[in-house]
């Protein structure tokens, strides 16, 4: 609402949202919570621990540190921060990596064997040579 507040009333983006006016403004006033506050600070040491990686760890190594570093978080929760905060591990998979090129100018393979198939009345392919039943 706080960044409409320029084009629209506030009463108007209250109504249209259906909260109160008086509502809106005691959260802005509000201060942030606890939860909030401690991952303000957990996703700095975070963001620390990811930069001295040379941003190559992801969620388990920097979990993995906080955890060695003796403070207890869960997994779920550093993924959060990490992927609000826009941090990514770095992979060491290659995708989409293709190791044979077929040359579409080559010449294919001779058939050594001289197969010669044809195919009967019921649609299974028999050798040239052989008598169908």
């Amino acid at each position: 609402m706080s960044a409409n507040q320029a084009d629209l009333p506030i009463a108007t983006m209250a109504r249209v949202f259906g909260v109160s006016e008086a509502g809106y403004y005691a959260w802005r006033r509000r201060p942030a919570s606890a939860h909030a506050v401690a991952d303000k600070m957990l996703l700095k040491r975070v963001r620390t621990i990811h930069a001295s990686s040379r941003q190559t760890y992801g969620v388990p190594r920097v979990h993995a540190e906080l955890r060695a570093g003796g403070e207890k978080h869960g997994r779920k929760r550093i993924a959060r921060l990490m992927r609000g905060a826009g941090l990514v591990g770095a992979s060491r998979r290659r995708t989409g990596v293709t190791t044979t090129r077929r040359d579409k100018d080559a010449r294919p393979a001779p058939d050594l064997v001289d197969r010669n198939f044809a195919v009967d009345r019921r649609g299974v392919p028999t050798p040239i040579g052989i008598a169908s039943r």
